[in-house]
């Protein structure tokens, strides 16, 4: 697939949901493989446009003021990681009746600085379950966790950072199987984001969801360690 056959076509108010071949699919991963998290040379979309052209459930992109970065396939650790924590996360929310948690194919609308974003695991508590809509959250949730991977390694650590700190997002996780480094930050009275310290036993506590906690080196593990062992320790089993 070339860069002009992704361009968007000329299109009408109400044009449906563009429909992907598998083959199509196939060109734009391999194309985001190679672009390695940066945006789509020459395309230009307004939200709306990205919604109808992207909005295949088997392609995770997101929209940056205008801008379409495809996100390349994740390895394989990368997507054993992502569940164990959606799983793990889910569970206690669950447990807690604390609100909803959901992964990467929902995506948030960042409207104030024009952004959309697809969070690897995402926490919306009982407050802001008003703002989801049935494909999107509008605003930010309450927690985010993002996995790192090759090609967003810059995105993770620098500018979804900043994004999120500047928007709300109450703690942002971000995950790192490659370099294996797990860290956390609060939003303070500042509206600045601060490193989490772990405890004297290298877990790391969450602010927002009160006796959550991950020991980093659980996430290292092949294969991951049981959920309902960790469950256990959280006092949910």
């Amino acid at each position: 697939m070339t860069l002009a056959q992704i361009k968007l076509r000329p299109s009408t108010r109400h044009r449906p949901v563009k429909v992907w071949s598998s083959q199509e699919l196939n060109d734009l991963w391999e194309l985001a493989q190679r672009l390695q998290g940066r945006p789509l040379p020459g395309v230009r979309l307004t939200e709306a446009q990205f919604r109808n052209e992207y909005a295949d459930e088997d392609i995770k992109a997101e929209w940056v003021d205008g801008k379409v970065i495809i996100m390349a396939p994740v390895s394989r650790e990368h997507s054993e990681v992502n569940v164990w924590l959606l799983r793990l996360v889910a569970e206690f929310v669950e447990h807690h009746d604390l609100g909803q948690v959901l992964g990467s194919e929902f995506p948030i609308r960042l409207t104030s600085i024009r952004k959309s974003r697809s969070p690897d695991v995402m926490f919306v508590s009982n407050a802001k379950l008003s703002k989801l809509h049935p494909t999107y959250l509008d605003g930010p949730p309450d927690l985010i966790m993002e996995i790192v991977s090759p090609d967003s390694e810059a995105r993770d650590w620098r500018d979804k950072y900043g994004d999120y700190q500047s928007t709300g997002v109450r703690e942002y996780w971000v995950v790192d199987p490659l370099s294996k480094r797990l860290d956390a930050y609060a939003l303070g009275r500042s509206k600045q984001y601060s490193l989490i310290q772990p405890d004297d036993e290298g877990r790391i506590h969450s602010k927002v969801l009160k006796g959550l906690f991950v020991n980093p080196q659980w996430l290292w593990r092949s294969p991951l360690p049981k959920l309902s062992g960790v469950l256990k320790e959280l006092k949910l089993r």
